[in-house]
C-alpha cells in the first residue's frame, strides 16, 4: 500500500524548522542551502526520516568547519561529512556529473541546484527545499507525483547504463517502500549490466539491501529482474536464519546483515557437514570448535536441532584445571597439553568427571603422566 503524501507538507515544513542540525546550520549559514533527497522522500512518505542531506551553490567546507572540526572532505565529489550537535549531516557541492564509459565512477565538476537534482537516480530523490523558512519545493521531474503513484522512475534513459548499481538501489526502494517500477524504468532495467561495475561496489550495495528492515523482499526483487542470482529457497532459509536471532537460545548471536549475505550468497558447505547428530556432548563441542557464529545460526536454520542443546548448555562447560596446571605437574609444552586438556572436558561433558583432582588425573593419564 502506498504511504500517503501529507498535500500541506507539515511534516516537511516541521523537519525544517525544528531539526536539531539543520535549526543552527540555518542560523549560520550566509548562502542558500537546500535539503535534498532523501529527507525529503521520506517526510512527505511518514517514514522515518535518518539522513539529513544538504546542497550549496558553492564551497561546503567553511561552513562545516564552523560546526565540527573534525568533518570528513572528500575532495573528488565536493562532500563533507560531519556532526552537528551528535547528529550525521552531510553538506555537498552543488555539481555536475559526466562518465567517461558505462560503470565509471563519475567525473564531477560544480554546478547549479538544477544540475545537482539532474544527476540523481530517481524521480522521488530528485526533489530539493531551501531550509530558509518559508521555501517552496523544487520538484521539477515530478517526484512528488511518483510518491503518491507508488513508483520509481529514472530520469533519463541512460541512467543504469552510467551507474548501475542505481539497479540494485531500486529493489532497496521499492521493497522499502513498497513501489513498483515505472515501466519505462521496468524496461531499462531488464538491460542492465552490473558486470561493467566493481565487485567491490556490487558488495557494497548488497550489504546496503541487508541492513533494510525489507532485505529479503529486495533480494527477492532483484533476482527476479535479472541482477544476482541464487537460489530462490535461500530467502525462506535467510527468514528462518534471521529469526533464530530473535530468540533464544541464538539471540544477537550473529549481525543480521551479515547472516542475509552468508545465507543468500554464501557457501553452506561448512554448515552442511553440522546436520549430523553427533553422538555426545564431546562429540557435539568437537564439530563445533572453531566455527563462525553465522556457521552455526545457518546450521541451525538448516536443520542441526541438536545445536540448540549444545547452545543452552555443553559451549558453557569449562575446567577447573588450565594450562598452566598441567606445566606444573611436568607436563611438557606442546600439543601434550591440548590433548590433556580435551581428555578432561571429554570426560566431564560425557561422564560428569569434575573438580580439579578428577579433571587432573584423567589430563595426565592421557598424556602418560603421573601426578607430582
Amino acid at each position: 500500500m502506498t504511504p500517503g503524501i501529507d498535500p500541506d507538507f507539515n511534516r516537511l515544513a516541521t523537519l525544517i524548522r525544528t531539526h536539531p542540525a539543520i535549526a543552527p546550520i540555518r542560523e549560520a549559514a550566509t548562502t542558500p542551502l537546500y535539503l535534498v533527497g532523501g529527507a525529503i522522500r521520506d517526510a512527505l512518505a511518514d517514514f522515518r526520516v535518518d539522513d539529513i542531506d544538504l546542497v550549496i551553490e558553492g564551497d561546503p567546507v567553511p561552513l562545516a568547519a564552523g560546526f565540527d572540526p573534525a568533518a570528513k572532505v572528500n575532495d573528488r565529489f565536493g562532500t563533507v561529512n560531519l556532526l552537528v550537535d551528535g547528529y550525521p549531516v552531510d553538506i555537498a557541492t552543488a555539481r555536475t556529473e559526466t562518465y567517461s564509459r558505462p560503470g565509471a565512477l563519475p567525473d564531477v565538476r560544480p554546478g547549479t541546484l538544477e544540475d545537482d537534482l539532474r544527476r540523481r537516480d530517481f524521480t522521488i530523490n530528485a526533489m530539493a527545499i531551501g531550509i530558509d523558512e518559508g521555501s517552496e519545493m523544487i520538484d521539477q521531474f515530478g517526484g512528488i507525483a511518483d510518491l503518491e503513484s507508488g513508483v520509481l522512475r529514472v530520469l533519463h534513459d541512460a541512467s543504469f547504463e552510467d551507474d548501475p548499481t542505481r539497479a540494485l538501489r531500486a529493489a532497496r526502494y521499492a521493497a522499502r517502500l513498497d513501489f513498483d517500477l515505472e515501466p519505462k524504468t521496468a524496461e531499462l532495467m531488464m538491460k542492465v549490466n552490473l558486470g561493467s561495475i566493481s565487485r567491490d561496489r556490487v558488495e557494497s550495495e548488497l550489504r546496503l539491501i541487508a541492513l533494510e528492515d525489507n532485505a529479503l523482499e529486495a533480494l527477492r526483487l532483484a533476482r527476479l529482474w535479472g541482477l544476482v542470482d541464487f537460489p530462490e529457497e535461500r530467502l525462506d532459509l535467510a527468514e528462518q536464519a534471521i529469526e533464530l536471532i530473535e530468540i533464544e537460545p541464538w539471540r544477537d548471536e550473529a549481525p543480521r546483515e551479515a547472516l542475509i549475505l552468508e545465507v543468500v550468497f554464501g557457501n553452506l558447505s561448512g554448515a552442511e557437514e553440522l546436520l549430523g547428530e553427533p553422538g555426545t556432548p564431546w562429540q557435539a563441542c568437537r564439530l563445533t570448535r572453531g566455527r563462525t557464529a553465522l556457521e552455526l545460526v545457518v546450521a541451525r536454520a538448516l536443520g542441526a536441532v541438536w545445536l540448540d542443546r549444545w547452545q543452552r548448555e555443553w559451549r558453557w562447560v569449562e575446567l577447573e584445571i588450565t594450562g598452566a596446571d598441567l606445566l606444573a605437574a611436568g607436563v611438557p609444552e606442546g600439543p601434550q597439553i591440548g590433548a590433556g586438556l580435551d581428555a578432561a572436558l571429554e570426560a566431564k561433558l560425557d561422564r560428569g568427571e569434575s573438580g580439579v583432582e578428577a579433571e587432573m588425573a584423567v589430563a595426565l593419564k592421557a598424556v602418560g603422566a603421573r601426578l607430582p
